[in-house]
């Protein structure tokens, strides 16, 4: 087929990858601008731009889509017969929903209709989902709410991180996508419209997200400790200062306030809801190095009764 391809971050390498090696014709991919990322100074390519060039294949990085008259020509030029996108950034206008014969076909890393929005692997994670998988679709004018193509499940270990999980997705989604098109060439795929009614969102994450509130669970903490990594984490407040929690689990029962810690030997536990406590195992003071809770406690002193989150 004659495809554009748009997409940006390191999760849309493996579907370009595959579309390359089934042979499809890439007659653009299109990807978001170069940023300045982290403490670099210089902008930086997109993994999608980096692949790209490395397989000659013309790249463009336009910053809006919607009204970018030039952009629209090129696409136009090109005729594809599908849009293929993963994980682009921007949202699709109309007009480029309407000019493939095959559509605009999106992978999305959920069980659709479940998770849709911008952080589906994240929110599936740190909701205590046990499957999740992915789902070729459609593009339609709202949030993730076209026809269903193909989808595949996964299942998701119960100490897997979703940082452990997007690469898995990644490559499977990958896979479905040259599933996908080749169906569609064949005919054979129904496109069946999404129960609506079961829908669930999956907004983009937010660094408050980090926060953790010790009155849930410490099953809820900690499945949120692993839907937020590696970003946002999570976080509480020791002696009014900002104490990152980089690795933590559950760890059985106690009766005591939400957020109180005890010392057992070089371990550090702390209450949770529903009864419940979680083992601190690595922290680090705002300001800081990052330590195994043995250091930390060395230099911290716990008081009787000192809570986390004051």
């Amino acid at each position: 087929m004659k495809l554009v391809f748009c997409g940006t971050p390191q999760f849309a390498l493996p579907t370009l990858k595959q579309l390359l090696a089934a042979g499809h014709a890439i007659e653009l991919v299109v990807t978001q601008p170069d940023r300045v990322r982290g403490r670099d100074l210089d902008p930086s390519p997109p993994p999608i731009k980096v692949l790209a060039k490395e397989a000659g294949l013309p790249v463009v990085q336009p910053e809006k889509i919607k009204n970018n008259l030039d952009f629209r020509a090129r696409l136009e030029s090109i005729r594809p017969d599908a849009i293929i996108v993963v994980a682009y950034g921007r949202i699709i206008p109309e007009w480029m929903l309407n000019l493939p014969r095959l559509g605009n076909i999106n992978l999305h890393a959920s069980l659709l209709p479940k998770y849709r929005g911008a952080a589906p692997i994240q929110w599936a994670v740190a909701n205590g989902e046990t499957v999740t998988g992915a789902t070729t679709m459609r593009i339609d004018q709202g949030l993730d709410t076209g026809d269903v193509l193909l989808q595949r499940s996964l299942p998701i270990a119960p100490d897997q991180t979703a940082e452990q999980l997007f690469p898995l997705l990644a490559e499977s989604g990958a896979g479905l996508m040259r599933e996908t098109l080749d169906e569609l060439e064949a005919g054979t795929i129904q496109p069946i419209p999404q129960d609506n009614a079961g829908a669930s969102l999956a907004p983009i994450l937010q660094r408050e997200d980090a926060l953790v509130d010790f009155t849930r669970s410490a099953a809820d903490i900690y499945n949120r400790w692993r839907g937020f990594q590696p970003w946002p984490g999570a976080y509480s407040v020791f002696r009014g200062r900002k104490l990152t929690l980089h690795r933590l689990m559950p760890a059985g029962s106690i009766v005591a306030p939400p957020g109180e810690m005890t010392v057992e030997g070089n371990r550090l536990f702390v209450a949770a809801g529903s009864s419940t406590r979680l083992e601190l195992l690595e922290v680090q003071m705002e300001g800081k190095k990052r330590l195994p809770v043995a250091d930390f406690l060395h230099g911290a002193a716990l008081r009787a009764h000192e809570r986390l989150g004051s």
